[in-house]
């Protein structure tokens, strides 16, 4: 084995990203490898899954996310000189010998991106040697758990708006490179934009954005402020189409500025502060009066679910959401684990008090009423479905052989969500607290051995 050792000095600066994705991980991971491999059951055949005990408190249902981001990140989980020579002082050379030529060469299974998942889920199943799976622990808990907490949060909010489309716009409330992933989890979950430009380029999440307050200050003079100018500049800029923000000074004042600069055309205007609901009564009254019949309200402000259900009878035609969602509505979490469930063919269980795991590969199925309503959640044994059940099969293959495979793009999964948003029962859509919309039945294996 032969690896590159950097001088001193030689490290990685703050803002310059490695090439491998292999040290966003856990050292645990590498000291189990380790022993493994010296013991010789590293080679043993395994199966990992990814589910989630409960969903958060209250919550009715989840919505996955971050399946095709983990696929993608497999083809970067390589130890390259840099990362093993990070680790040499920790680990022996047969273990660094095996992360050199690390591949992922199994088998990856689960619920499509955009599926609605439950308790119990087996969200990701993941098949390969011990050696292989364990180091991806951290790597898939990591997306799956972040980018799932967004669109589940995000869907509610979905739900909350009725058909009015929404702006991801929470980029400055959460880490630079967590925000692109909020971005893309939003989207998947039903939001119509993005405010970050990194979304749009890596993922084509349609990118949105007009002005801040900051550009309306700009333009004071000495004989004060000139709202007048900024919206002038800003039309000039960007044509009458544009959403000019009214709220920097007196926002009547501001509606009417608008409309004088703009035209009767203007696209529309924003409302970032104050009773967003009594506000948006008042301008919409204002700008019908004006002649902008056709001129939208966007409301921004420290909106989330609830605030949008309570606007829902107002006269709001956009809503712009920022820290809520980047941070999962206070679920910043799907508290998924990542659990050995099977160990050459033997199903193998967790037993501790309120962390118990069920052992065994898995499938699961979706059973619905005539009308699509769904009803129940199956998850039974690999390839040993119940007899009688029919139903439709949510588990499907991602991964073969290292390879991905499957419909793995955005516009899929978006549709998943919409689709499973209109299958749920009615209680199932409620933002009041309550039980999961649907039960979770577990069909243990026929024979089982306990770790």
């Amino acid at each position: 084995m032969h690896f590159r050792i950097p001088r001193p000095g030689n490290r990685y600066r703050c803002g310059v990203a490695p090439a491998s994705l292999a040290l966003l991980t856990d050292k645990y991971e590498l000291t189990m490898l380790a022993a493994a491999l010296h013991d010789g059951s590293a080679h043993r055949r395994t199966s990992f899954e990814v589910f989630a005990r409960r969903l958060p408190e209250g919550r009715r249902y989840g919505v996955v996310a971050g399946t095709a981001r983990f696929v993608e990140a497999l083809a970067q989980f390589r130890f390259d000189d840099a990362a093993l020579a990070s680790l040499a002082d920790s680990l022996d050379r047969e273990t660094l010998a095996y992360l050199a030529d690390y591949r992922f060469s199994g088998d990856v299974d689960g619920y499509e991106e955009g599926e609605l998942y439950f308790p119990g889920s087996p969200v990701l199943s993941v098949h390969g040697t011990f050696g292989e799976c364990v180091v991806l622990e951290t790597l898939a808990l990591s997306v799956l758990n972040h980018d799932t907490a967004i669109a589940s949060a995000a869907a509610r909010m979905v739900s909350a708006a009725e058909e009015r489309p929404l702006i991801e716009m929470g980029s400055r409330r959460t880490h630079e490179q967590a925000a692109v992933a909020a971005a893309r989890a939003a989207y998947i979950a039903g939001f119509t934009a993005s405010s970050n430009l990194e979304a749009q380029r890596r993922y084509a999440v349609p990118a949105l954005g007009t002005s801040a307050h900051a550009f309306t200050l700009l333009h004071t003079t000495e004989q004060g402020p000139d709202e007048r100018a900024a919206f002038k500049a800003q039309v000039d800029a960007l044509g009458v189409g544009t959403t000019l923000l009214v709220d920097t000074y007196d926002i009547t004042r501001g509606v009417a500025n608008a409309v004088e600069v703009a035209g009767t055309e203007l696209g529309a205007v924003r409302i970032d502060s104050g009773d967003l609901g009594v506000l948006a009564r008042q301008v919409r009254k204002q700008l019908d009066g004006l002649g902008g019949t056709e001129t939208r309200i966007v409301v921004s402000g420290d909106l989330d679910e609830f605030a949008i259900a309570a606007l829902r009878a107002e006269p709001v035609d956009i809503y712009g959401v920022g820290t809520s969602v980047v941070t999962g509505s206070g679920a910043p979490t799907a508290s998924m684990v990542y659990k050995l469930v099977e160990v050459d063919g033997i199903p193998v269980e967790k037993r501790s008090s309120h962390k118990e795991s069920h052992g065994g590969r898995k499938q699961a199925l979706r059973t619905c009423k005539a009308t699509g309503t769904i009803l129940e959640e199956i998850v039974h044994p690999y390839d040993q479905p119940p007899p009688g059940e029919s139903g439709r099969v949510l588990t499907v293959d991602l991964v073969r052989k290292g390879e991905p495979i499957g419909d793995l793009t955005i516009d899929a999964a978006r549709r998943r969500v919409k689709d499973g948003l209109h299958s749920l029962p009615w209680d199932g859509l409620k933002l009041s607290k309550g039980e999961p919309a649907i039960p979770t039945r577990m069909i243990a294996p026929a024979s089982r051995k306990d770790a």
